[in-house]
């Protein structure tokens, strides 16, 4: 029973990180494109929040859920070659999730140098993670 509330936990804040990792890079888009000072201002503001109430924790716990599942048969788990996937592709996003902070407080600064397009492309890189994990933990194709 314990496995099975672990993983919906895990599932459960998944989502939540993946909202995060969805919508700040979409604000990244509009930050881009504003050009007023107010604008600025609310973006950083909304950018920030994001960020540290509800990527931060939902990143943690989501590694934190996982690990501990790991924990529960890993034997078992670090013999699939899908979880060895499935475990590089969050490493990637884990990077992907720093990434977005390092922007983040390049928006802070002024110092943006990039596009709205440039944020368009980079915002579909965790629908491919995504696609790839559910894939991944779904079909197990290996």
């Amino acid at each position: 029973m314990l496995y099975l509330w672990l993983k919906a936990l895990h599932i459960i804040t998944m989502v939540c990180w993946f909202a995060g990792l969805f919508y700040l890079p979409r604000l990244f888009v509009y930050h881009a494109m504003s050009s007023d000072a107010a604008s600025h201002e609310r973006f950083c503001i909304m950018e920030r929040k994001l960020y540290r109430g509800i990527m931060i924790p939902s990143m943690i716990a989501t590694l934190g859920l996982g690990i501990w599942l790991l924990s529960l048969n890993s034997a078992y788990y670090f013999t699939q070659g899908w979880m060895h996937a499935k475990l590089t592709l969050v490493v990637a996003l884990v990077i992907y999730h720093h990434l977005c902070s390092a922007q983040l407080k390049r928006f802070a600064r002024g110092e943006n140098s990039r596009s709205h397009v440039f944020y368009r492309w980079f915002n579909e890189a965790p629908v491919l993670a995504l696609l790839g994990i559910v894939i991944l933990v779904v079909v197990r194709p290996f």
